[in-house]
Order: structure tokens, then sequence, then C-alpha cells
């Protein structure tokens, strides 16, 4: 496991003494300009922060695990935290959980805080797709496991569900009920999830001998209700409208499912909807919705016990094997999609 980044490291590589930093570090106006400068730079090379914990770690071992969602709006993370818990509780852990809300930014600052407060590890779902806020994290040696995605071009464990498949799931069933025109609502395409999915679709597609251009994009911004209205909107907007609609998510298929309602359009007589993950609220749709159902209490669970394993394996001087979970994803149908064509 690498080693944390400590005060007495940053005191050597600015040629000072660990008095020097702590002044930088707390009293900062007792410190000359050109020697805080150092300083700093060295803090900001080494990617040291302060642990406010540093009491608790002396006495013991951090009781606390860090986990760091997308979404907390959406029901599929709760589930997520609710396994996370069950299986950290059982440990004598708690958990901390943060709501990184897509954005790449805040996603730093929640695990800058991870860092500064010395968790016990952290469960994450990457925001920031280009894997720069991993790379900061991982200086800090607190181990992690990626939740929701697999781990590409990492050595963490990591717990997923086989998106490609998903999206196979969904796209062949509107496919086999003889839908010739699809449209994707995906969500943002820089998360891997949504891409995946449209892999998966694709991929259906081909199976059925269909070409790539029956399936018709229609990317949002966010993976939530509203962002599925507006992505309704365009797509009763369109002069060729789509016989059917796989959403990246079911948030966004409860949003569309909404613009078709205000707009008069049936569901599925007009418009067949599949969603994704199987929250508690597509069964409860006014016209129950067919989605890819993911395990996301099980991914949790699963996910808090490889990080427990990997920390009791490292301050037991044991080598950590990373594994990679991938879990299967299984097609709930409801009434969203069961019009003869």
């Amino acid at each position: 496991m690498t080693q944390s980044v400590g005060i007495k490291d940053v005191a050597r590589a600015a040629g000072v003494s660990v008095g020097t930093v702590s002044n930088v570090i707390n009293r900062p106006d007792t410190v000359a300009s050109e020697t805080r400068a150092r300083v700093q730079s060295a803090i900001d090379r080494l990617g040291y922060v302060r642990s406010e914990s540093a009491r608790q770690l002396r006495a013991g071992r951090s009781r606390i695990m860090g986990l760091l969602v997308l979404d907390m709006g959406n029901p599929f993370f709760v589930d997520v935290a609710r396994g996370a818990e069950r299986a950290a509780r059982e440990a004598g852990l708690g958990v901390m959980v943060c709501n990184s809300a897509q954005n790449a930014a805040e996603e730093a600052e929640y695990l800058s805080l991870f860092a500064e407060q010395r968790v016990r590890g952290v469960l994450l779902t990457p925001a920031d797709a280009t894997g720069r806020n991993i790379e900061t994290f991982r200086r800090h040696g607190i181990p992690f496991v990626l939740v929701d995605r697999v781990a590409e071009g990492t050595t963490e464990c990591s717990v997923s569900v086989d998106d490609v498949a998903g999206g196979a799931l969904a796209v062949r069933h509107l496919a086999d009920a003889g839908h010739r025109s699809i449209a994707y609502v995906s969500g943002p395409p820089g998360l891997n999830q949504v891409r995946d999915r449209r892999t998966g679709a694709l991929n259906a597609l081909a199976e059925a001998g269909l070409g790539p251009d029956v399936l018709r994009e229609l990317p949002t911004e966010r993976l939530d209700v509203a962002a599925g209205r507006d992505a309704g909107a365009r797509l009763l907007g369109l002069a060729d409208r789509p016989t059917a609609v796989f959403c990246a998510n079911d948030l966004l298929a409860l949003g569309v499912l909404q613009a078709m309602y205000a707009a008069g359009v049936r569901v599925p007589d007009d418009l067949a909807i599949v969603g994704y993950d199987d929250i508690e609220f597509a069964a409860a749709a006014a016209v129950p919705l067919t989605s890819v159902r993911q395990p996301a209490v099980t991914m949790g669970a699963l996910a808090a016990e490889l990080l427990l394993e990997e920390t009791e394996q490292g301050e037991g001087g044991q080598t950590h094997e990373h594994r990679r979970v991938v879990l299967q994803p299984e097609l709930v149908v409801r009434r969203s999609s069961l019009a003869a064509r």
C-alpha cells in the first residue's frame, strides 16, 4: 500500500523544519512570504493534506468508511448506500456518505475531505471521466473500491454490473417486439455506464440483423427526471418519432413517461419505454415501467466487504489481491413495453 504523505515529507522537500511547515498551515502570517511559497509548492506537489483525525488515529484505526456516489437523489444509489452501510455496520464501522452530484469539482473536494479525515477507505462511483481525481487521491495511500464502474486502467478493486449485457437486454426486448426505430435517452456521454449501455443496445440490434441507424441517441446533461422530461419534449418534436425509447436509467424514463402523458401520447401503444436500474418507483409508475434490474444493495455490500478485506490485510502485513466483481443484470418486463407491433 502506498504510504500517505506526512508533514515531515513536506518539510524535507521544502528544506525547512517541521515547525515551519506547521506554521505555514496554521499561522501563515508568521512565515516569510518566500518560505511560505516554497512550503506551499511542496504541499501542492506532494499532495499533502492535513489530517484532522490524527489524534484519533494515534489512539487506533479510523472507524469511518467514505462513500461517494453520483447522485443521492437517485434511489439506485440509496440502495447502494444501504448495502454498504449494512456491511460496514457488521464490521463495527460507520459510513460517511457524500454526493458528487455528477460534478468532477465536487468529487475532488469530497475526496480531499476523505483524505483529510483519514477514513478507513472509500467506496467511489467516479464523476470525473478523465481519472485525474482518482490519480490525485491515490497518492494518499487510502484504499478505495470503485462501485458501479469497472476498474479499467487501474489496479483497485471494483464491483459493477455488466452494462453492455444490460443494454442488450433492453433493446433485444424492444427489437423482438417489432420496434424498428428506437431512441436512446443516454445521459452524460462521459459516463462509462452510459457508453456501455449504448454498446449493448447496438449489439442487440446487430444480433437482430438491424443497423445502428435504428438507434437514435438523445443525450442529456444529467440523469434525473427533469432531464427525462426535456428529452421527452425533444422526442415529441421529431417528425419521424421512434416507436420505442430505451433510457439510461429509470429517472430519465419516468421523465419521458411524464412528458408523453402530458402530451396525450399513449404508453405503450404509441411509444414503448424501457428504463434501467429497476428502482422502487419503476413498478409504482402510472404505467408500470419495464426496466433492467441492477442488484444495487448487493453491489454496495460486496464493495464494502472488498474494502474491509483490503484494509485488514494491509494492516496485517499481507498482500491484498485486487478483484473485479461483475454482476449480471436482469430484465423486468412490465406494461410500459408490452404493446404489440
